[in-house]
C-alpha cells in the first residue's frame, strides 16, 4: 500500500498547509505530557501510555481529516483514526494514550525510524502499557500495495479476464506465507516483549472488493482479477490471525463486517475509497465510517 500512498501525500501536504494557525482542533492525545516537577524533586521517569495505537496507513486513518497536529505529516495520522475512537470512549480504563500508527509502516519499521524524527513505533510501549492495537503487514515487501497496483496496471490487456492472475500467478500469496507471515509473528512477540501486561489486538484489513464481479472501472481490476485479489486479502488475513495465535494476541476479524462495504459500494455504504470517485484524499483506504467500523469490531472482541 506504500505505493499507492505517494500522490496522496502531495495532495493531503496541501490542504494541510492551507490550515490556519488556532484555527484547528485542540492537541491530540497521541502526545504524552510529562508530570511538573519542583526544583527540588528529582524528575520521574517517563512512563509508558496505557494504551499504544501502531501499525500503517489503513491504523493511521490516511486520508480522513483532520490529521492530528502534532505528528508527522508523513504518517497521515487522523484524529479520527479507530485507535483515536478507541481511547476517547475508553478513557477511564486506559487514561494515558499514544498513537504513533504511520502511513507505510511494514512490521520493521517497528523497530526502526520510518522517517527522520520518527521514532521507531516500538519505543511507545512499555511496562505501563495495558492495551495495543495495530493493523500491520499489508506493505511487506510492498505486497498487497503492489497486487493492487500492479492489477491496476494490466487491466487494458483483458478487462473482463483475468491478466493479473495469468502475469503473477502465485507470487504475491506466495510472500505473504513464506515472508510477511513469520514476520508478523516477530512482530507480535516484539510487541508482547516491549510490554509484557498488555494485551495486544491485531486487526484484519476490510475487504476492498466484492466476493466476484467487481466495478470496473471505479476499481481499475479485470472481472477475472477480483477473485484473485480477494483470494490475496484473504491469505493475509491468515497469516495476521496464525500469527496472533502462535504470540497470544487477539485476531479481530473484518470479513465479516465489511462485506458488501467494499470500494465498489455506494457513496453512503462503502467503507473503503475506491480508486475513482473517492471522496477522501486517500483512495484504497477506509473513510471515516470504515474507521468508526474497524474501532466498533475492536471494542467487540476487547469487551466491557
Amino acid at each position: 500500500m506504500r505505493r499507492l500512498l505517494i500522490a496522496a501525500v502531495a495532495v493531503a501536504a496541501l490542504t494541510i498547509g492551507g490550515c490556519a494557525p488556532g484555527t484547528g482542533p485542540g492537541p491530540s492525545s497521541s502526545r504524552q505530557t510529562a508530570p511538573t516537577t519542583s526544583a527540588q524533586t528529582t524528575p520521574a521517569e517517563p512512563t509508558s501510555a496505557a494504551y499504544v495505537h501502531l501499525g500503517d496507513s489503513y491504523a493511521a486513518g490516511s486520508g480522513v481529516t483532520p490529521l492530528v497536529e502534532d505528528s508527522d505529516l508523513l504518517c497521515l495520522r487522523s484524529q479520527r483514526n479507530f485507535g483515536e475512537i478507541i481511547a476517547a470512549q475508553r478513557h477511564s480504563q486506559y487514561p494515558t494514550f499514544r498513537d504513533v500508527a504511520c502511513a507505510g509502516a511494514t512490521t520493521a519499521d517497528l523497530s526502526a525510524s520510518q522517517h527522520p524524527g520518527v521514532a521507531p513505533q516500538l519505543d511507545a510501549l512499555g511496562p505501563d502499557t495495558r492495551l495495543v492495537t495495530l493493523m500491520l503487514g499489508g506493505n511487506d515487501g510492498g505486497t498487497f500495495g503492489s497486487a493492487v497496483a500492479d492489477c491496476s496496471g494490466v487491466v487494458a490487456d483483458d478487462p473482463a479476464g483475468s491478466p493479473c492472475r495469468s502475469r503473477y500467478g502465485s507470487r504475491f500469496a506466495d510472500y505473504v506465507t513464506t515472508t510477511t507471515r513469520p514476520a508478523l509473528v516477530r512482530a507480535l512477540a516484539a510487541i508482547r516483549g516491549r510490554a509484557p501486561s498488555a494485551r495486544v489486538v491485531i486487526v484484519g484489513y476490510p475487504w476492498l472488493l466484492p466476493p466476484t464481479s467487481g466495478c470496473y472501472p471505479t476499481m481499475r481490476i479485470a472481472t477475472g482479477d477480483v477473485g484473485y485479489l480477494r483470494t490475496l486479502q484473504a491469505t493475509l488475513d491468515d497469516a495476521a490471525r496464525a500469527a496472533a495465535a502462535q504470540t497470544g494476541a487477539t485476531f479481530v476479524s473484518m470479513a465479516t463486517v465489511s462485506e458488501g462495504h467494499d470500494a465498489c459500494a455506494g457513496a453512503q455504504r462503502r467503507w473503503v475509497e475506491p480508486m475513482v470517485g473517492a471522496t477522501t484524499t486517500v483512495t484504497l483506504h477506509p473513510n471515516a465510517a470504515g474507521q468508526r467500523a474497524l474501532a466498533a469490531a475492536t471494542l467487540a472482541a476487547l469487551g466491557s
